[in-house]
């Protein structure tokens, strides 16, 4: 469902320096200072470890949020970490308690909590100023990895830094009979990486946002709140001419997955089969209208080199078990 939220002209930044924080605001749009200003040069950028960049919205999954930040904190390929707070209405003070529960976790990165000035899906791209590393992390706030698989993933990436990497990923194709392009998930090839997990170079960051190029791709995702990481895919795919690689994670926690039982109970009035076919109807009109608007098909496809399967690598819990979020449960 899209979020009609306010757009305010600030945002709030909260620091997190272990062992204290600084509450601080920053005044202004910050897409247009992004813009105004080149990308980073890459020989200046750190090689050896990535930003993580965490999507928040919802309040009540703050204690899932923590746990998530604490995780990626800790791990040795994690230079930094920045929740990116996308819910305007969220109380300041509920971001200040947050702030000091996270000042509070023992790690070797630092944590920090940016106040979005929208709820708008393409800030989940945008350049930040602080991002000092070649390689950004997007995630969401619901999927749990285990350090081992963050740290592989970031190796895999190391090898092949162009393209995107990821533990979730779907596939586009052309329905010969509707004459339109559609969203799945095939088991064999991939073209689509999720921003539930999404290591990608900074530089595409800039792209994203600032590229005349894919101003009305963009515009089509405010319409549409959705496709923001189908569009990304776009940018990476247009530019590199190579298709994503897909990575076995060896424990990747999918809280979030309407599969999981006792789940939501927001997510579990609607049967799960027709959100999916819904959800695969606008997703594919997205692929679409960006064709449409590009002129072009720049999405190509991976084969997965570096994994054993193209599956779920999300688990589920089930029977009172954690399993892969796409196996039944006798």
């Amino acid at each position: 469902m899209k979020n009609q939220t306010p757009i305010y002209p600030f945002h709030v930044i909260i620091l997190l320096s272990m062992p204290f924080y600084v509450f601080s605001l920053r005044i202004g749009p910050h897409s247009t200072d992004s813009c105004n200003r080149p990308p980073a040069d890459q020989r200046t950028l750190q090689t050896d470890q990535m930003t993580v960049l965490i999507n928040g919205y919802s309040e009540h999954r703050i204690p899932l949020l923590t746990s998530i930040a604490a995780t990626y904190a800790a791990t040795s390929s994690v230079a930094a970490v920045i929740i990116l707070w996308s819910n305007p209405l969220t109380p300041s003070q509920t971001l200040t308690s947050l702030s000091q529960n996270l000042s509070s976790i023992s790690a070797a990165a630092p944590i920090t909590i940016l106040r979005q000035p929208s709820s708008s899906l393409n800030l989940r791209f945008h350049p930040q100023k602080t991002i000092t590393t070649r390689a950004v992390l997007i995630c969401d706030d619901d999927i749990e990895p285990d350090a081992e698989s963050i740290n592989f993933a970031f190796q895999i990436w190391r090898s092949d830094p162009d393209r995107l990497i990821g533990f979730f990923v779907r596939s586009h194709n052309y329905d010969l009979t509707q004459k339109s392009w559609i969203y799945t998930m095939e088991s064999s090839k991939y073209s689509i990486v999720l921003t539930k997990f999404m290591i990608l170079k900074a530089r595409y960051l800039h792209k994203y946002t600032c590229s005349k190029e894919y101003e009305k791709l963009r515009a089509k995702v405010e319409e549409k709140n959705n496709c923001e990481d189908i569009l990304m895919n776009f940018v990476v795919a247009e530019e590199v001419k190579k298709g994503p690689i897909l990575v076995r994670a060896k424990k990747v926690r999918d809280w979030g997955d309407a599969r999981n039982e006792g789940g939501e109970m927001e997510e579990r009035d609607v049967g799960l089969s027709s959100r999916k076919r819904e959800h695969r109807k606008r997703r594919g009109e997205c692929i679409g209208e960006f064709h449409r608007l590009l002129g072009k098909m720049p999405l190509r496809y991976g084969y997965g080199k570096v994994v054993d399967s193209v599956g779920e690598q999300g688990l589920c819990e089930k029977g009172g078990k954690l399993v892969y979020c796409d196996r039944q449960f006798f």
